[in-house]
């Protein structure tokens, strides 16, 4: 194997993957960078499974190279397991992060802080083309804050504080972050198989 190409136009995430498949020699490359354009693939699923391979073996049947999806959001305990797949968009359309962010906040009023478990899941997907996808998973585990702090991150890294951490995601410097986020951990998930596919 000597391509991947990554389900992503958005540059942060594109590098994340390509600084780890070129220790493989494999060469990732983002929806950005192919030479046709594949359109938005719509995430039908309820799990991030389903919709990791939605767009995994929808892009890999159509361009009949191997690609890699992922999706990933915020689940809360207390909500059971709200936001999940629709975290981007909590507080409906269109994408607001402030949004989303105020009305979890507003959903955990009142809710203890021993009861405000929360944890980061990142699906990544792997489509071979006409193969079923393959499954990698991983977390970040911590607790909603109070109120919002931090200019860092995105998403809601302000009010989600990581286990072990006494500040939020978004007062965490970039190279923190990226040593315990859920994505880190599904990419090293990653490891033993690219291996094996690169023998």
């Amino acid at each position: 194997m000597k391509e991947m190409i990554i389900a992503t136009k958005n540059p942060g995430k594109a590098k994340e993957f390509k600084t780890f498949f070129s220790a493989f020699q494999i060469e990732a490359i983002s929806l950005a960078e192919l030479d046709r354009d594949v359109g938005d693939i719509e995430e039908t699923g309820t799990t991030f499974e389903e919709n990791a391979a939605i767009k995994a073996e929808t892009i890999a049947g159509m361009i009949q190279r191997p690609v890699l999806a992922d999706d990933s959001g915020l689940a809360i305990d207390a909500l059971n397991g709200r936001p999940g797949v629709y975290s981007a968009r909590y507080a409906g359309e269109p994408k607001d992060d402030q949004a989303n962010i105020d009305k979890v906040l507003q959903e955990l009023k009142g809710v203890e802080a021993s009861e405000r478990t929360a944890r980061f899941v990142c699906v990544l997907a792997v489509a071979i083309p006409g193969e079923t996808a393959m499954f990698k998973k991983g977390y970040c585990e911590g607790e909603i804050a109070y109120s919002q702090i931090g200019e860092n991150g995105f998403g809601y890294d302000p009010i989600f504080v990581p286990t072990g951490h006494n500040k939020t995601m978004a007062q965490l410097s970039p190279i923190e972050k990226n040593r315990i986020s859920h994505r880190k951990n599904a990419i090293v998930q990653l490891e033993d198989w690219v291996k094996n596919a690169t023998k």
